[in-house]
């Protein structure tokens, strides 16, 4: 595994105009453009803005379904050190990658050729056939919602990463769980919440 891999700039990602608090309108539609019925997800949403919906996976996007602390980890590599991500959601403990189409079928294969493969935990990697809960597009009054945008869908075709990409992340945070796992600190635990990721670095 190349340790300092050259990622080239996401096309057509906006650099200014990203809300990481909700999902734009064309954010929705590309969401919506996923399942059979686009526009009754649309009219959905627009009489319920804040309920989400099941969407099916494998033709506008794979989902790669990953535990909290580790998809953390896996998002501060993409934003630190990476091409950043695309839209990321949280659902009932466990976060939502949401990916390059095919990702689903090929990154648990790469996993098995990794050293660092067996220190990542069990990924659920939903492609053609599966489906996934969506959250809404606005923001739920809930202040802890089952489920919730981390990083918000703001285009109609938004970048999404693909399997070697998100095996490179999914590396880099096992090599930093095993770091943290053996380092001794005087300092409390950082607020978990408190993560913010710097969208207008987005490519």
């Amino acid at each position: 595994m190349n340790n300092s891999p050259h990622f080239a700039p996401a096309p057509g990602i906006p650099h200014d105009r990203f809300d990481v608090c909700g999902v734009t309108p064309e954010g929705a539609a590309w969401l919506a453009s996923a399942g059979t019925y686009p526009r009754s997800t649309l009219a959905h949403w627009e009489s319920r803005p804040t309920a989400p919906v099941v969407l099916p996976c494998g033709s506008v996007f794979d989902v790669v379904n990953v535990p909290a602390i580790f998809g953390r980890r896996m998002l501060d590599r993409l934003w630190d050190e990476g091409p950043g991500s695309g839209p990321v959601a949280a659902h009932r403990g466990r976060m939502l990658v949401f990916a390059a189409p095919g990702t689903a079928q090929r990154l648990p294969s790469l996993l098995e050729w990794e050293e660092w493969g067996p220190a990542v935990p069990p990924l659920l990697c939903h492609g053609s056939g599966d489906a996934v809960t969506v959250p809404a597009p606005t923001a739920p009054t809930d202040p802890r919602p089952e489920s919730r945008w981390v990083v918000a869908p703001d285009t109609r075709h938004p970048w999404l990463p693909g399997p070697e990409v998100l095996l490179w992340s999914c590396v880099r945070a096992a090599r930093a769980g095993a770091t943290a796992a053996v380092r001794i600190s005087i300092f409390p635990a950082a607020d978990q919440d408190a993560k913010v990721y710097d969208v207008s670095r987005r490519r």
